[in-house]
């Protein structure tokens, strides 16, 4: 026991040393704004990879967004590979100084955020239903805007600090009047 416990330790410290502070991104430009960015409809695509690189669902999601009592809500629609769809409603919460929270019925008590320039980095759990199960997953999301109107989102999603998989997502704001 003693020994899992020591290599458990060490497993974990050299994880976080590999962690990069999102203020590094300060002096990127363009200035990244969630406000702004959602503004309007926005298109996204991505797939999910297992460690080993393996491919296993690509997906495209609509979001549309709306301001309420001084929130972002996102409103996702997923249209996965394999034919199943899914719907997150997130609620952003501006906390001031470029920190976000966000809540979500799948995600698991609070998304932290920060943003640097033109860079998010956000951290929360997630419930992800696996077939007939569902995991709980930590997810360790990195947003960049690259133009005013496309964004890329890599995540690490890993379980007992082990990374299992990544999900890779770009976002294309639509024109204003785009429909879903």
């Amino acid at each position: 026991m003693t020994r899992f416990l020591l290599l458990l330790t060490l497993v974990l410290s050299v994880a976080s040393c590999g962690s990069v502070d999102v203020a590094r991104y300060a002096d990127q430009k363009p200035a990244l704004s969630l406000e702004d960015f959602f503004s309007r409809p926005v298109k996204a695509w991505g797939m999910f990879q297992k460690s080993n690189g393996e491919v296993t669902k690509r997906f495209g999601v609509d979001i549309v967004s709306r301001r309420e009592d001084g929130n972002l809500i996102l409103d996702e629609r997923f249209l996965y590979s394999d034919g199943t769809r899914q719907r997150r409603v997130w609620t952003l919460t501006p906390e001031g100084q470029g920190r976000w929270s966000g809540r979500a019925d799948d995600v698991v008590g609070v998304a932290k955020g920060q943003i640097a320039g033109n860079t998010l980095h956000w951290r929360y759990r997630l419930n992800l239903p696996v077939d007939d199960s569902t995991y709980e997953m930590s997810m360790d999301d990195w947003m960049y805007l690259m133009d005013e109107d496309t964004l890329i989102n890599r995540t690490s999603m890993s379980k007992l600090g082990v990374e299992v998989g990544q999900v890779t997502l770009f976002f294309r704001r639509q024109s204003a009047g785009a429909s879903q």
